[in-house]
């Protein structure tokens, strides 16, 4: 019996293992091929408007773009699997490096910018919920609807205009004041931890001050929509019949609530976070580029504008393996809150 069970929890293993490769595999290729058609010439972006027939036609060679399409994917795949991702044209850095750069600063922005979401917008939609149809239930509701209708850029651009540039309470572009700029050692790429771990007090409040409101304004939209989808999932639950059997045995509202009703929902809700999270890690363009924020999604931009498919199949192929991982890290906490999932 447990030589089956090890063999049944091996071949789910390779076949999940298969088919993260396959999701991947697919990614890339899609990724490429779309590039091919993207009506950018790199090789004109590269050498300048003025440069002569035979600068461009060595540049064309040189960049391996003379070969044939399939010749060319399969060259980049042989030297992905090597682990060579190539060099960005935008910085003549490897793309890798790049992105190690980068990076850190969109985990900073995305993982604040999650907790103020999940952190407001979970309790919200909880009380929304218990509070249905009642004032507070309607309060909540216009702001979710006005989290989920409002562009974020124009949030963003509003939030610039009041907070910074009228009432000076934020920094504005950028993750710290010019002047602080390159005076932490880069340890981890966060510039929180970096400067807390450097003892530098001033570094570290001036990005306080640059990151509260970049995050504030993406935790706002992922707030509405996880404000929205708990407050449905608390109404399902409060209304099954052993929420009101707990009531008749005179269980308080507040056990009732949390102890009951939101401990059946914590599986779902944990999805929608991951998700929620892997969304903002390669979604926060607008943001990053409003408040000039060196991150992930400025870098992607930069590059899609450049028709640089190098940098462009390391993100998309980033983005891809952001999104399993969480999905990864969300079944093992099924396992974890609700042992029944286990099989």
């Amino acid at each position: 019996m447990n030589r089956f069970l090890r063999r049944n929890k091996l071949k789910k293993a390779t076949q999940s293992l298969a088919s993260v490769l396959a999701t991947l595999l697919l990614l890339v290729t899609l990724t490429f091929f779309l590039g091919q058609v993207m009506p950018v010439d790199v090789v004109a972006r590269l050498v300048g408007p003025d440069a002569d027939q035979a600068t461009y036609q060595a540049t064309y060679e040189r960049l391996g773009l003379d070969q044939p399409i399939i010749v060319q994917f399969g060259l980049y795949i042989t030297r992905m699997l090597q682990g060579d991702f190539g060099t960005a044209l935008l910085t003549g850095n490897r793309v890798s490096d790049d992105l190690l750069r980068v990076f850190p600063a969109t985990i900073e922005l995305g993982t604040l910018a999650l907790l103020i979401g999940a952190g407001i917008g979970v309790p919200l939609g909880v009380l929304a919920a218990v509070q249905r149809n009642r004032l507070a239930d309607h309060i909540i509701r216009v702001a979710t609807l006005l989290g989920h209708s409002v562009p974020i850029f124009w949030i963003g651009l509003m939030g610039l205009l009041l907070f910074y540039s009228y009432l000076g309470w934020v920094g504005g572009g950028g993750r710290v004041e010019i002047y602080y700029d390159g005076l932490v050692e880069p340890r981890t790429g966060l510039l929180l931890v970096d400067s807390l771990l450097a003892g530098d007090a001033e570094v570290f409040w001036s990005a306080v001050r640059h990151i509260v409101l970049p995050a504030s304004v993406l935790g706002y939209a992922s707030m509405a929509s996880l404000c929205r989808l708990t407050r449905s999932f608390m109404i399902d639950q409060l209304s099954q019949e052993y929420i009101t059997a707990a009531r008749v045995k005179g269980v308080s509202e507040w056990n009732v609530v949390w102890h009951h009703a939101f401990r059946n929902i914590r599986v779902q809700l944990l999805t929608v976070i991951a998700l929620t999270y892997g969304s903002m890690l390669e979604g926060a363009v607008l943001i990053e580029t409003i408040f000039a924020w060196p991150g992930f999604g400025q870098y992607l931009t930069n590059n899609l504008l450049l028709g640089d498919m190098n940098a462009i199949m390391v993100c998309v192929l980033l983005v891809g393996v952001i999104f399993i991982t969480l999905n990864i890290v969300a079944d093992l906490l099924y396992k974890i809150f609700d042992p029944r999932t286990v099989q």
